[in-house]
């Protein structure tokens, strides 16, 4: 008898170059969704999508409107009652492209140099979505699905989901499912198959420092008045004490520990010294004391200043005492903090050391939960045997530095855990001009999943 795996599989293989040139096709769409001008190119990738599902025989096919972008679904649950259904999620925006000057080629023409395809999007996270499609299609074009399975497609992941909160909320009997499948993270190098059963929160503030009512002469009021850009650079530096570890009161109370089997199993992750040095080009490492550095990145809760302004910046010279100094700030959160908690302890470190010599205001502007996953449940498993099947070596479990606020949705919504991986790796340019996906490896990955889901149905 024939093995439904192994043919799913070696139709993949055998359909390579057509899938490569849907992906190209489906990056050639300039769909990003921060630029309201590229609002119809959002609805012509909403609409791409649900062309590919209607193409794989998907059923229940709808393109939801939101106060947003369009968010595409679909389901197959033809496998039926006992067997497990998998919500797949993806996103089809994508960032904006400059500066366009820094591409080697165009953003929106998709192309090959060596093993890489360069393009805006397909790394994040169309490629991701390329692999889950033919995964799929593999299997329904060779046998049938042995699980069911939904899709959720969304528009906004990179401005921040702001619709889908009450999408899913609105509709979480049509989303219902046992587990989902987020394919929008990574591996650690093409030849290391990687797993993320933990993803950080993220709360992010603006704070702004006053001094005068206006700019003056800092000739004529030098010395006079408190610089708000100095007592801004002040407060910040007073924000992480000389062990690299955050000094706002209460921030490390609700910080889940790391497990002796968590350190033991993260220490197998090959992230040392030479390899943020590689992938940073700073001149030392960094961090809070008594971790290591792979701990540090994923396991431990950071505050970074992600910008800051003030004053003269032009060109040439302008003796200013500025008005006014502003300064975002990010923290990354891990189990079980929470971005309200994180606020309120901001408020109390300034109210405690701000000087009387400026005002300040502290702006909240995204607070995300983080999000961890049973890395002895049968989806991560499915998915670690998969990896090692199509690897040949053991898959590495990690978490991740980054925050992928839909893994916490899945939970509150849907009371459903999630499966993280994906195939982009940290070089790929994600954000920056000249993206690329590393082919060899998205083929593997169409692999994985088609295991994947054999995997879950055994």
């Amino acid at each position: 008898m024939t093995d439904p795996r192994s043919t799913a599989v070696q139709f993949a293989h055998e359909n390579r170059s057509r899938f490569l040139a849907e992906m190209k096709d489906f990056c050639t769409i300039p769909s990003i969704s921060t630029d309201p001008e590229h609002k119809p190119d959002m609805h012509r990738a909403a609409q791409w999508v649900a062309d590919q599902l209607g193409a794989l025989g998907m059923g229940n096919i709808q393109i939801f409107q939101t106060a947003g972008h369009p968010v595409v679904y679909a389901d197959c649950l033809t496998a039926g009652a006992g067997k497990p259904t998998v919500l797949i999620y993806g996103h089809y925006d994508v960032q904006p492209a400059d500066p366009l000057e820094l591409w080697e080629s165009a953003p929106f023409e998709p192309t090959e140099r060596g093993e890489h395809l360069f393009g805006r999007g397909v790394t994040d996270m169309k490629g991701q979505v390329i692999a889950t499609l033919k995964a799929i299609e593999a299997i329904v074009r060779t046998s049938q699905l042995p699980v069911n399975v939904k899709f959720m497609i969304e528009g906004e992941e990179e401005i921040g989901s702001p619709n889908l909160d009450a999408f899913m909320a609105s509709h979480r009997e049509l989303l219902a499912c046992d587990l989902a499948l987020n394919p929008d993270s990574g591996i650690l190098s093409a030849d290391q198959p990687t797993v993320t059963y933990a993803l950080r929160g993220l709360a992010y503030f603006e704070l702004r420092v006053f001094g005068p009512d206006h700019d003056l002469h800092s000739g004529v009021f030098g010395g006079v008045v408190h610089n708000p850009a100095q007592a801004l650079c002040e407060l910040i530096a007073g924000m992480h004490d000389d062990q690299g570890r955050i000094t706002l009161p209460g921030f490390y109370d609700k910080v889940l520990p790391l497990s002796k089997d968590e350190r033991t199993e993260l220490a197998r992750l090959p992230l040392d010294d030479a390899y943020y040095l590689k992938e940073t080009g700073a001149p030392a490492t960094w961090g809070e004391a008594g971790y290591t550095l792979i701990e540090r990145n994923g396991a431990r809760p950071t505050l970074e200043v992600n910008g800051m302004l003030s004053g003269f910046t032009g060109e040439g010279q302008k003796t200013v005492l500025p008005a006014w100094a502003m300064a975002k700030i990010s923290c990354r959160l891990v189990p079980d903090q929470n971005g309200e908690d994180v606020y309120q302890q901001m408020l109390r470190y300034l109210e405690t050391h701000a000087p009387n010599t400026i005002r300040w205001t502290l702006k909240k502007m995204t607070a995300n939960p983080p999000a961890m996953s049973d890395r002895n449940s049968k989806g991560v498993q499915a998915l670690g045997r998969a990896m090692d099947t199509v690897w040949g070596k053991p898959t590495i479990f990690k978490r991740e530095g980054g925050s992928v606020p839909v893994v916490a949705q899945f939970k509150k919504y849907l009371n459903a855990e999630s499966v993280n991986t994906g195939f982009s790796m940290p070089g790929d340019n994600m954000h920056s001009p000249n993206e690329k996906l590393h082919l060899p490896t998205l083929w593997r990955g169409i692999d994985a999943f088609i295991h994947f889901f054999f995997n879950l149905a055994d």
